[in-house]
């Protein structure tokens, strides 16, 4: 496993500018089975205490809302997991195991629990796997508790950028979707999507096989795949 006690930032000049503002708001009241599957393909963005930005594309993501039982807010609301009954686009960061940080962002509307789990990102020029998982992402991304409840802005420090150009093409037959990983309830929901042409995702479905380098979709424009 590669450890990244503190992030280095991924050099951003192949990502033009202008598409790393942040998602609408708008973007982010809407269902989160509606959200999770238009932000594969989406930029996950930190600005570093040197100005620098770390990003990657968004491969993997899980829909949960306050209706089925694997969503946190389905029994109870608690402080624990106030911020997911708030507004949309704020992030919802939860201890897993009472040790890793999961990164979720609030979608749909106040006073109903709902969000999308960040699963996988893929990094340029960084191993394809270091962002292979919701602990990886957030280790990666050195986000924690800290983070739980900020507008996903950039004047905070951490947000979602909209698809860069060459990845605006994506659609569903570039999906695959499957149900969700590691819930005991709430299984025979499929809502969880993965880009199929992406060697980052944590766990495919069964019998669909990790694709070779040179067909993975490209990182950046005129880049190799990921």
């Amino acid at each position: 496993m590669l450890l990244h006690p503190h992030p280095q930032a991924t050099p951003i000049a192949t990502t033009p500018s202008q598409h790393l503002s942040s998602l609408h708001h708008s973007f982010f009241a809407r269902p989160a089975e509606q959200v999770a599957p238009e932000l594969i393909g989406c930029l996950l963005v930190k600005r570093q205490p040197s100005g620098e930005l770390l990003w990657g594309v968004i491969v993997e993501t899980e829909a949960y809302c306050q209706s089925e039982p694997a969503c946190h807010g389905y029994r109870r609301r608690s402080p624990s997991n106030e911020t997911l009954f708030g507004e949309p686009g704020r992030w919802y960061v939860y201890v897993s195991y009472g040790i890793h940080h999961c990164v979720n962002v609030v979608t749909d509307r106040a006073e109903w629990a709902n969000g999308v789990l960040l699963r996988a990102v893929a990094i340029p020029a960084e191993p394809e796997r270091v962002a292979a998982g919701p602990a990886l992402l957030a280790r990666r991304f050195g986000l924690d508790r800290s983070h739980d409840a900020l507008p996903v802005v950039p004047r905070c420090g951490t947000w979602l950028a909209p698809r860069p150009p060459h990845l605006e093409a994506l659609g569903s037959n570039d999906l695959v979707q499957t149900s969700r990983i590691g819930i005991s309830q709430g299984q025979e929901l499929p809502w969880r999507w993965y880009l199929s042409r992406s060697r980052s995702v944590s766990r495919r479905a069964q019998g669909d096989r990790m694709p070779p380098q040179a067909q993975t979709w490209p990182l950046v424009a005129g880049a190799s795949g990921f």
